[in-house]
């Protein structure tokens, strides 16, 4: 059974708003199919002029903008945003996969990116780190997922096994977390890299094999194993039966 994710809104308890700027109307189509699942309200732009006019009438609680637009670029709309006092939270798209791109975005006041192609659980996850961090809360959803005797509080990133605390590093608790939010379903090595490591080891699948090995030797060791391998298609955790 999947574990919904808590749904994010803003103190006041009303939805979140999402302002989406790309020049390619099939991509804000999709993304802002994407971000209402959530229950966000979403707003798009398709130019640099239009994004700071939606802005300033949207007030969202954080941006999608892409870089390479044909008016006024994504970096452009950024400065022009935080000299004018709006701190909103920027994920920037972008079709430029190089270290150089990265650093001017988030050197411009962005606060995370994505390349594309991407997929659209990718921006969504990114997003709700963002705007967690930038102070939307959880309303009244539970942060506590449980496989059998294993808990993982999502807000105070505590895990236990039974009575036992572990301790995990943030990329080892990322990796618990996308395994218990899809208990007794199979995960690819595709699918975990693309959800935990995003764009940061080019689609090396031993590096997944590897961080399996590291939360086994934690969260199982001893115990009744909870975390398993399907052969030829990848990982599962589910409670023993």
């Amino acid at each position: 059974m999947t574990m919904p994710a808590p749904v994010l809104q803003r103190p006041d308890g009303s939805p979140l708003r999402v302002l989406v700027v790309d020049d390619e109307q099939m991509l804000t189509d999709l993304l802002s199919m994407a971000l209402r699942m959530e229950g966000w309200e979403v707003r798009t732009a398709g130019s640099g002029f239009d994004a700071l006019t939606a802005a300033r009438e949207f007030a969202p609680d954080a941006m999608v903008l892409d870089i390479m637009m044909p008016d006024l670029d994504g970096m452009s709309v950024l400065q022009r945003l935080r000299q004018g006092g709006d701190d909103v939270p920027v994920l920037f798209l972008t079709a430029k996969d190089s270290v150089s791109d990265r650093v001017a975005g988030l050197t411009a006041g962005g606060d995370d990116y994505v390349t594309k192609p991407f997929s659209l659980e990718e921006v969504v996850a990114r997003l709700r780190g963002l705007m967690r961090r930038a102070g939307a809360s959880a309303g009244a959803a539970d942060p506590i997922l449980r496989v059998g005797d294993l808990t993982l509080n999502e807000d105070s990133h505590e895990v236990f096994r039974g009575d036992d605390e572990i301790e995990l590093t943030a990329t080892e608790f990322e990796l618990l977390r996308y395994l218990m939010r899809n208990q007794r379903r199979v995960l690819s090595k595709a699918q975990i890299l693309d959800r935990v490591w995003n764009y940061d080891f080019g689609g090396r699948s031993s590096v997944v094999e590897l961080y399996i090995s590291y939360l086994r030797k934690k969260i199982d060791a001893g115990k009744e194993p909870l975390i398993h391998t399907v052969r030829g298609v990848g990982y599962m955790i589910k409670a023993p039966q």
